[in-house]
């Protein structure tokens, strides 16, 4: 009588089966997550590229159109900017020094305002001091494009703000800012902020990223945490069964 071959059986041990069952599914929606990050970015890049292709408009003309096409939209502004009132957005990387962006209060001829970003300038070495940024004055044409930051910004704790300027600000939350700016009667806010071109009148060093992590990249991300939970699924079947003898078949033991 011909010996009758062994199925497939299985060990099971609690602690590591529970260990599986919540770790391969993380990293499978890590993974997910990842390929939505990276489809969100291809689309933010393809925006930019095609909003940068048409001509720039006047600020003003933005508040009429809908507020879906107001991202990347390359503008216009005329105006000067107030005296004193500006922003230093910390923590900003440049070739590893670590600096501010400096965001300055423009009052547009027609009477609105809105936060222009000159881009980055570097931090001393003492935190208690803050940088001297120069101001260019009196009457100003610059061009840019809106920029409308992609979710909420991280932070560990509630930005506290005062009525001091400058002011140091740890993420640029409009919601919170706009109340500080001051306005005439009759006269709005823009809602976001615009960032200026390179070589314009006051511009700092402007090497903007329009994502700060390229779509390629969270794609190989997602590869990682994919094949990592291919890696812990695959390790928990040849631990808590007997996969493998039956891989290597009958009369094959290790030394």
């Amino acid at each position: 009588m011909a010996d009758s071959k062994p199925g497939l059986q299985f060990d099971f041990e609690w602690r590591i089966a529970l260990f599986t069952a919540l770790l391969v599914p993380f990293m499978v929606g890590l993974g997910f997550w990842q390929l939505q990050r990276a489809d969100e970015k291809s689309a933010m890049a393809a925006a930019f590229e095609a909003r940068q292709q048409q001509p720039p408009a006047a600020l003003a003309t933005l508040w009429e159109q809908p507020r879906e096409q107001w991202s990347y939209a390359s503008v216009t502004l005329k105006g000067h900017f107030t005296p004193d009132q500006y922003l230093l957005l910390d923590n900003q990387m440049r070739e590893g020094k670590v600096g501010y962006e400096v965001l300055d209060v423009l009052q547009l001829d027609t009477g609105d305002r809105v936060l222009v970003n000159r881009g980055w300038i570097a931090g001393g070495a003492d935190r208690q001091v803050l940088p001297q940024v120069p101001r260019p004055e009196g009457a100003l044409e610059l061009s840019g494009h809106v920029y409308v930051a992609p979710g909420t910004p991280f932070l560990l704790a509630e930005q506290q703000l005062d009525d001091s300027w400058p002011k140091r600000i740890q993420a640029v939350e409009m919601d919170k800012l706009i109340p500080l700016i001051d306005v005439s009667p009759g006269h709005r806010v823009f809602p976001f902020p615009v960032r200026i071109d390179a070589g314009e009148p006051g511009a700092l060093v402007t090497d903007w990223q329009i994502v700060n992590m390229s779509p390629i990249k969270h794609r190989a991300y997602a590869v990682q945490w994919f094949s990592m939970a291919a890696v812990l699924l695959v390790y928990y079947l040849m631990r808590s069964s007997n996969l493998w003898q039956l891989i290597r078949g009958p009369g094959r033991t290790g030394n």
